[in-house]
């Protein structure tokens, strides 16, 4: 069963085609990177996944529907810049959450911002980009969805806490959902992968498994990187 297809996808801004007649499904209940150098259309087609941006041509299916409300709904999106208020406390983001998803859970909200040090009542404009990171996650990762969309999901946090962060999202995301991860911390992130999505150039380079694309005993950064020396 695929969560997410794709046929046909082009999208441009002006003269320059960052999507370029894209087609690939990807499977229910997968964790999935997506892997691709700057510039390459990850964040662009993240956004049409998640019903954001409309102008494109080509057809996009999340689990059967065009993205829209419905898709919305099951679908948990982390964007790679803040989306809380400055004004906002800890807690107002959470609340703000509450009201806004039905399928939010609140206490698991709690307990993510207690297990990652955050006070409640801090003022989100008054913390680092790594303690905003920790609250974007805990606010996400806190919904019952059945698609998780994390763009960069740990950029900014230092590399001492991403083994626990990662192994608190893993815990706690819902069952039999699928995650897709767009990251250059491939390294860190390996382990948790079991399909890859690479994009280069518009195209598609390599949609497959972990386990086949490592049963020659390379990493999935080795791979990475004799993908794209070919391409770049």
């Amino acid at each position: 069963m695929a969560i997410i297809t794709v046929e046909g996808l082009t999208k441009s801004y002006g003269k320059k085609t960052v999507l370029n007649d894209m087609s690939f499904t990807l499977p229910t209940g997968q964790v999935i990177g997506l892997f691709g150098p700057n510039g390459c259309g990850k964040t662009t087609l993240m956004k049409i996944l998640t019903g954001l941006i409309h102008d494109y041509s080509g057809t996009v299916l999340i689990d059967g529907n065009a993205p829209g409300e419905k898709t919305k709904s099951m679908t948990a999106y982390l964007p790679e810049q803040t989306f809380v208020h400055d004004w906002m406390r800890n807690i107002d983001a959470i609340n703000y959450f509450n009201d806004f998803f039905g399928d939010f859970d609140k206490a698991k909200a709690l307990e993510m911002v207690s297990r990652f040090g955050l006070d409640p009542k801090q003022k989100t404009k008054t913390m680092s980009k790594g303690m905003q990171e920790k609250l974007l996650l805990s606010l996400t990762m806190s919904r019952q969805a059945d698609l998780y969309i994390l763009d960069e999901p740990m950029g900014g946090v230092d590399p001492a806490s991403r083994s626990g962060i990662l192994n608190f999202i893993m815990e706690n995301y819902a069952q039999k959902s699928t995650m897709l991860i767009s990251t250059h911390l491939i390294n860190d992130l390996e382990d948790i992968f079991s399909h890859t999505l690479f994009i280069g150039n518009g195209r598609v380079l390599v949609n497959d498994s972990v386990q086949s694309l490592t049963a020659g005993g390379k990493s999935i950064e080795d791979i990475f990187k004799e993908v794209f020396s070919n391409v770049w």
